[in-house]
């Protein structure tokens, strides 16, 4: 008789500590009594009436996040792969919307989701998808938030994380942005080119006009010094003519040119007349050179 009744003391004691259990921070715990909702319970250590009640499921108030992959066509005929990331939680107000209504609510989401975004990428062309994508993600969060609130889910944000053309589309897009990079580099270049070219021949235009000038001045000093020496040699020996001094002045200039050529380390072979009559030619020429550029001055 004692014995029954240790056993039965011992068996309710058993029975008392099983109906406690813990729940996890960010959690809740769903009670049921004979299959029927009955309460949540919050984090902490709970306790429940063994063999009545019963967890039926646990719910986690943490953002969870949902990668969904849609493959779709732009208006322009490609068909791209778009992942869609959806970070939703739990409603805390709504546990038993989000515990019932819904057999599988990722299911539900994705279908959200497939809908939107067919709906709404067969109307843009591929390069404004990656530029409206943003505008795209939004739209599926604003579309998703008010139907998913009432089965007791939030939506904390929808983020478009991939865009993925054909593989072929992918490769002539990168042709066409390598071909406009290498136009825009040639255009540069020839650009560049022109503005060497035309400062090139600016300098050498402004170099020739100085050469002139002073080619123009050395000249100018040769006529007045040759005029200036055979004025001198003229007063100091009498019975010279002007003539005589300038021819002999010619001769000594002419041979100064000869040596000049001669000593020149990188001169080669040069023929020059060389005989009486061809300094007299030379002396003519001269003169005839002076003279021209008095009457040009």
């Amino acid at each position: 008789m004692l014995l029954g009744l240790f056993f039965s003391l011992f068996f309710a004691v058993i029975l008392l500590f099983s109906g406690f259990f813990v729940v996890q921070q960010q959690s809740c715990a769903v009670i049921e009594r004979f299959g029927k909702f009955h309460r949540v319970a919050g984090p902490g250590l709970k306790w429940k009436v063994p063999l009545i009640d019963e967890i039926a499921k646990v719910l986690s108030f943490r953002i969870d996040q949902l990668d969904v992959s849609v493959e779709t066509k732009t208006q322009d005929n490609v068909f791209v792969n778009i992942i869609v990331a959806v970070q939703y939680k739990v409603l805390a107000d709504k546990v038993f919307e989000a515990c019932y209504m819904l057999q599988d609510p990722e299911y539900q989401i994705k279908a959200f989701v497939f809908d939107l975004v067919r709906a709404r990428v067969p109307q843009l062309q591929l390069d404004d998808v990656f530029s409206k994508k943003d505008d795209i993600a939004d739209a599926v969060q604003s579309e998703l938030q008010k139907p998913m609130s009432e089965f007791g889910f939030g939506i904390i944000k929808a983020l478009i994380t991939d865009i993925n053309p054909d593989p072929n589309v992918k490769a002539a897009m990168n042709e066409i942005n390598t071909a406009q990079r290498l136009r825009v580099a040639a255009m540069e270049k020839g650009e560049a080119e022109k503005i060497l070219r035309i400062k090139q021949a600016e300098a050498e235009a402004e170099s020739s006009i100085l050469r002139g000038k002073g080619i123009s001045g050395q000249r100018k000093e040769i006529i007045a010094g040759l005029g200036e020496s055979v004025d001198n040699f003229s007063r100091q020996i009498s019975g010279v003519q002007s003539s005589q001094v300038m021819e002999m002045v010619i001769l000594m200039q002419y041979v100064d040119t000869l040596k000049e050529i001669g000593a020149h380390a990188k001169s080669n072979v040069v023929f020059v007349p060389h005989s009486p009559n061809n300094i007299s030619n030379v002396s003519d020429q001269i003169r005839e050179t002076v003279f021209a550029a008095k009457n040009v001055d």
